[in-house]
């Protein structure tokens, strides 16, 4: 339009007034090559507000926030294989050659040339080595990392193993692994060379979920989330010894002692079961006979309050730890159910989680939770209570002024101590 109003009027000021903003502009154009050869320094642009790197110190990330005596530390997190990208594009050309000539590989063998990423991470465990454990159900593998150099070892569907639709996981102390398979109805065993031994349950069990062992009385828990129960197994024979719960209710039962669609379970030290029940938003305790003890939690968005709880497990101080799937939040509540801390909202930065699903605490202390969304475990350093004492004694005995009162208030107003 800008075009046509100028044309429209050639005998007219307007056609005048367009004829001199043209020479003009010619003028312009002209000015570069009128200066001669010598060329002036362009000066570098600045970089834009979504081009600039920030520089975030994750030895920082801890809870609660400072002055308080930290409780919970990030480490770091787990993803998969390392993607080497030239390493990649040498083997797609090679496959592309052997196509080529008709030397094509097999498909399940051009899938080992892959680097395997976490895709739907959900049961974790750790062995007497300390290497991490992590169910994947969308790769169909379990996942094996090496915290201290970062190598990754691979249990996998159609090569070390047969799978269905793998979920929990569980480690003896002979790091005899079990795997909960919702797909084919059973548990499989593998031996600490990560060579299956057996597989057990199928003639009991509807959807395994979590899985829990108690490594004193060898008691194998299996949740069962289709029918609302705990199976208890003999960790050595494989046989079925008890169930905790009513079966067969559809997830309608809210009595206690009773499940809808339970996620996981965790044992104590003490031989005490844990499970979250997720439908009925709580946490149920028994003894190790499977009978009821106490139950704590209910529905709601607030700390200390759970929108379906999934993980569950248990500190070496006692401590409950629970992962919310909707919240994105894991807390954490002594034996009576008193929240005492808690971290983690909706988010893709570390200490954040997108679905987190399972928990578990080694003898070190260290803390993995999965979540699906972003594909990852991330690791954390539970500060023991008496790590936490020992931290406090030394501060009083320096003498450090504390920090003003209203900033502690503050800092126990966001995140609650332990």
């Amino acid at each position: 339009m800008f075009l046509e109003f100028f044309s429209s009027v050639p005998g007219g000021k307007a056609w005048t007034s367009f004829r001199f903003i043209a020479a003009f502009i010619a003028c312009v154009l002209a000015m570069p090559a009128a200066a001669g050869s010598k060329k002036k320094s362009v000066p570098t642009p600045a970089a834009k507000p979504q081009d600039q790197k920030i520089a975030l110190d994750l030895s920082k990330i801890v809870w609660p926030n400072p002055p308080a005596i930290t409780r919970i530390r990030w480490l770091k997190q787990f993803t998969g294989e390392k993607i080497d990208a030239a390493a990649t594009k040498k083997i797609a050309a090679k496959q592309k050659w052997l196509q080529h000539i008709g030397g094509k590989k097999p498909q399940a063998q051009q899938d080992l040339d892959i680097p395997f990423q976490l895709l739907r991470p959900f049961g974790l465990a750790v062995d007497s080595k300390g290497k991490i454990y992590v169910a994947d159900q969308s790769v169909g593998a379990v996942f094996i990392f090496d915290a201290e150099n970062s190598a990754v070892q691979m249990i996998r569907n159609r090569h070390e193993a047969s799978f269905g639709l793998i979920y929990g996981l569980a480690m003896d102390d002979n790091d005899r692994l079990f795997v909960s398979d919702l797909k084919l109805h059973h548990i499989a065993v593998f031996d600490a060379k990560h060579q299956q031994e057996t597989s057990f349950g199928a003639d009991v069990l509807g959807r395994p979920g979590g899985l829990a062992i108690d490594r004193e009385n060898r008691f194998l828990y299996v949740v069962d989330t289709d029918k609302d129960v705990v199976d208890v197994f003999d960790a050595d024979s494989f046989k079925l010894l008890r169930q905790i719960g009513t079966p067969g209710k559809k997830h309608a039962l809210t009595d206690q002692g009773t499940f809808s669609l339970p996620s996981n379970v965790a044992v104590d030290n003490e031989g005490n079961v844990y499970v979250t029940d997720t439908l009925n938003d709580r946490v149920e305790i028994f003894d190790a006979d499977g009978n009821f003890i106490s139950t704590f939690g209910r529905n709601g968005d607030g700390p200390g309050y759970f929108q379906r709880p999934k993980g569950i497990a248990i500190d070496p101080d006692g401590h409950i730890w629970v992962v919310d799937g909707t919240q994105d939040r894991v807390q954490v509540f002594n034996r009576e159910g008193q929240l005492l801390i808690y971290f983690g909202t909706h988010g893709e930065w570390p200490g954040m989680f997108m679905a987190a699903n399972d928990i578990c605490i080694d003898k070190h202390n260290r803390v993995f939770v999965s979540e699906q969304f972003l594909g990852r475990v991330q690791m954390f350093r539970y500060v023991s209570d008496a790590e936490a004492e020992k931290e406090r004694t030394r501060r009083e005995g320096k003498g450090e002024t504390p920090a003003p009162q209203k900033e502690v208030a503050a800092a126990r107003q966001r995140i609650p101590r332990v």
